[in-house]
């Protein structure tokens, strides 16, 4: 049976701001986001979370990766509590680079989802995933790797403009907002597959759901 390409099982969506953006908040962005950043780089032991934050978005330490790779391939399970900690890390993360990125202007919570949505299937790996592909996931997502870096050069771009207009006119632009938050899916996506290791579908090469 072929599988539904516009039905890829991780998904990711940012609410577009449905009132003016804070221009004072926004304006001095990377000095209000400094405590949800230091308490994200606690949480994931990254001493560096800003750059990893800003370069990657999607992908950064803290998150349970050889012990689940060992149980899928000696055991075939996906322990529940581990695949808990991974997703709700990863959702956390996204939210601190939604308000990063300007996307949103609420202060990142550390538990509630707010305008930030991302949904992770929980795998029954010893029937939906290959126990040997988790060995060479990170290989095969080379190309996205390349992609990826190119697509977040002009992201760095898109975000800079859209800290230029919302200075101005209190909106992001809707574009822009809409590039920003496919580049965040598409990180998204590489990540549920080489390293949250939740699916074995392959990442479309897009920015659209």
């Amino acid at each position: 049976m072929e599988q539904n390409e516009s039905a890829y099982p991780v998904r990711f969506t940012v609410d577009y701001p449905d009132r003016p953006l804070n221009r004072l908040s926004t304006f001095f962005r990377l000095l209000t986001a400094i405590p949800m950043l230091i308490i994200f780089g606690l949480m994931t032991g990254d001493s560096d979370t800003l750059d990893s934050v800003i370069k990657v978005g999607g992908v950064a330490g803290g998150v349970l990766f050889l012990p689940v790779l060992l149980m899928i391939l000696f055991r075939r399970k996906y322990p529940k509590w581990w695949f808990d900690w991974n997703f709700a890390l990863q959702k956390f993360e996204n939210r601190v680079s939604a308000y990063v990125f300007l996307l949103r202007d609420e202060c990142p919570s550390t538990d509630e989802d707010q305008a930030v949505h991302l949904e992770l299937p929980y795998p029954d790996a010893a029937t939906e995933l290959n126990r040997w592909l988790p060995l060479i996931k990170w290989l095969l997502a080379i190309p996205h790797y390349v992609a990826l870096i190119v697509l977040s050069v002009v992201g760095l771009v898109a975000v800079i403009v859209a800290w230029f207009v919302i200075i101005f006119t209190g909106r992001y632009p809707a574009k822009l907002f809409t590039f920003v938050v496919g580049l965040l899916r598409w990180y998204n996506r590489v990540a549920a597959y080489a390293f949250l290791l939740v699916t074995d579908r392959y990442p479309p090469f897009r920015l659209s759901p």
